[in-house]
């Protein structure tokens, strides 16, 4: 599986969508290589408005998308 990042200039400035992408792999770690698509690519997009979301949250979403994906 690879892993891709995105985050748009819309989120804020270098520093934030930095700290956003952390965020993002961290996730990636958590979550897609576990309960990811084998053999396929997964592309995580950071929009603005997510920034300040909890993390728990973030990775509640993200396993529902997956399970979404594989039914």
């Amino acid at each position: 599986m690879r892993v891709g990042f995105t985050v748009t200039k819309k989120v804020g400035n270098a520093v934030v969508r930095n700290r956003f992408k952390r965020r993002l792999r961290a996730l990636a770690r958590d979550v897609i290589l576990v309960q990811g698509v084998p053999g396929a690519d997964h592309v995580l997009i950071g929009r603005a408005g997510q920034v300040e979301r909890d993390y728990t949250e973030m990775r509640a979403e993200l396993i529902r998308a997956l399970r979404k994906v594989q039914a």
